[in-house]
């Protein structure tokens, strides 16, 4: 078999896309987005789906202008911007840590949902899937694409299948049900708060090695795969809405989805969710666990991190990497809360698209225009997070900006620290 047949094809490549994003993305945000957008969760769904299609477009651009693999960081390295590109490198590396945390909290309270047991149960099995999964990962086993195909179609068909019974059942007064009425601005807050239920697709700009003809396929995978999970969440939004209520979406957020399984087939349905959710959080759990492994040991090669981040171990896996991402997510999924932990996750990766639709609207890439757009929608999003989180948690926001602070100021004095 010749490499190019083992490279990952269109209908793997957008698989990737549509799995990263929908992976832990609307089984974890559903309830969060209800809250704070009420009956127009949908159309906050529609505006981040329309900063994420920019960004995809930003990040396909300028992986095949320079082709190679890497994301932001390799862009920053391309125009010479080295400290920029080690800073952003670390709050990307603290987003995707947020990011594994948020997965393994939904994976936890959906499976314990289940079995009813006590508040103690979601937290464990929070942890043990982190620490499973960390332990594949170090013995180099990770997701075929032909697997990943399969299981993307699977959940797929569980969440729009529940959609489709839920529209069926159409009830408006389901969208403000036990909740007062939202005003329609309340849309792009929601937009601003939820930006990590699109975080996946950028994935696979680390990817371009391991995609067949990828200058052609990149693009249109990533683009029509944003586009398709715009459909699917908006769909999902309207339908487990009218099954349950907003008021029991929000009462439940951490299993929303579960509840409207089960309102919709019964036992069957809620397990037919919770199967869905375990085995999409715990590959999103895997991929990103791996992807972001690499970026540290990248990141690391470059002297932006600790050397020792670069180690690999007898598998060529940057074990030292891995543990360190699975250790702080799993502290963070055992202690945090799923609404802080969203928050925060979307603010880091709103910072890094608009970084990036900056990138490509400098670059002069082919619709630079809409590169632009993209950005000052960043921009306007991580304002409009960053006063929600002020208003409704401002601890874990003033920790979350120091951390990014310590990023891009403390950066190079800790690494002379470490280096001496």
């Amino acid at each position: 078999m010749n490499k190019q047949s083992e490279k990952m094809s269109f209908n793997a490549t957008w698989s990737m896309a549509v799995g990263g994003m929908v992976g832990g993305g609307i089984f974890s945000v559903l309830g969060v987005i209800v809250n704070t957008a009420g009956q127009w969760a949908w159309l906050s769904f529609i505006i981040a789906g329309l900063i994420a299609l920019i960004s995809a477009h930003s990040y396909s651009q300028l992986s095949i202008k320079y082709h190679e693999s890497g994301g932001a960081f390799t862009f920053l390295n391309e125009i010479n911007h080295k400290g920029i590109a080690g800073s952003l490198s670390w709050v990307l590396i603290l987003g995707y840590v947020l990011t594994v945390s948020v997965y393994a909290f939904t994976f936890g309270h959906y499976v314990a949902h289940v079995f009813g047991w006590g508040s103690w149960f979601p937290r464990v099995l929070a942890f043990s899937i982190i620490a499973i999964l960390t332990l594949v990962n170090l013995r180099g086993v990770g997701d075929a694409s032909r697997v990943e195909i399969i299981t993307v179609w699977g959940k797929l068909f569980v969440l729009l299948g529940l959609s489709v019974f839920g529209i069926i059942q159409w009830n408006p007064e389901q969208l403000t049900a036990g909740i007062e009425a939202k005003p329609w601005y309340s849309a792009i807050i929601g937009a601003a708060t939820i930006f990590m239920a699109y975080e996946g697709f950028q994935l696979l700009s680390y990817d371009y090695d391991d995609i067949k003809e990828p200058d052609k396929t990149l693009p249109k995978a990533t683009i029509s795969a944003v586009i398709a999970v715009i459909f699917i969440y908006v769909l999902v939004a309207i339908g487990a809405t009218m099954l349950v209520g907003a008021d029991t979406l929000i009462q439940q957020e951490e299993v929303a989805l579960s509840i409207a399984g089960k309102q919709a087939l019964g036992m069957a349905g809620l397990i037919l969710v919770t199967i869905a959710a375990a085995f999409s959080t715990g590959s999103a759990i895997n991929a990103t666990l791996f992807s972001t492994g690499r970026l540290m040991e990248s990141v690391a090669k470059k002297k932006d991190l600790p050397h020792l981040l670069a180690k690999e171990n007898q598998s060529n896996i940057p074990y030292y990497a891995i543990l360190t991402i699975a250790g702080l997510a799993a502290i963070l999924a055992t202690i945090g809360s799923l609404g802080a932990l969203v928050d925060a996750a979307s603010l880091i990766f709103l910072i890094t698209f608009g970084t990036v639709n900056v990138i490509a609207y400098l670059q002069k890439v082919k619709y630079r225009f809409i590169c632009l757009i993209g950005a000052v929608g960043c921009l306007i999003a991580i304002l409009l997070s960053s006063y929600q989180q002020f208003q409704d948690r401002p601890i874990p926001l003033l920790v979350i900006l120091t951390l990014i602070l310590l990023a891009i100021v403390g950066r190079p004095y800790l690494l002379r620290k470490m280096a001496d």
